[in-house]
């Protein structure tokens, strides 16, 4: 795929640093498919100078996406977008298997366990 054309604005006055608002719009076009599996994300240095910040904001920023397996690097092929849905589903099984092993940890009730744990997802999810 041809890389991608990323339109991206930062906010100096959010109080928000620069990486995190790259990093978050990023992935925020991930999730909503503007950015689809494989589409090519700018060179760092490329991204750097269109944003008007360092080139290792834009590194910081998708080191974290690399490790949360939203991107991948490739060498001389650059930076993509990685499955998105198989690395949430293999994050969310890592988060289930966690849970489930500090509840049998703490001798708590699985099924109150899940009502709590319910519960707590709608919260997060402003339901």
């Amino acid at each position: 795929m041809s890389e991608s054309v990323l339109e991206l604005e930062l906010e100096a006055a959010s109080g928000v640093a620069p990486y995190l608002q790259i990093r978050e719009g990023i992935r925020m076009r991930i999730r909503d498919g503007r950015l689809p599996t494989g589409s090519r994300l700018p060179a760092v240095r490329a991204l750097a100078d269109q944003l008007d910040v360092a080139a290792g904001t834009v590194a910081r920023a998708y080191k974290e996406l690399e490790a949360d397996e939203l991107l991948e690097t490739n060498g001389r092929r650059g930076t993509t977008v990685a499955a998105f849905g198989d690395a949430v589903a293999r994050q969310t099984q890592a988060a289930a298997q966690q849970f489930a092993a500090r509840i049998a940890e703490l001798g708590a009730d699985p099924e109150q366990a899940l009502e709590m744990a319910r519960a707590a997802v709608r919260g997060a999810n402003g339901r």
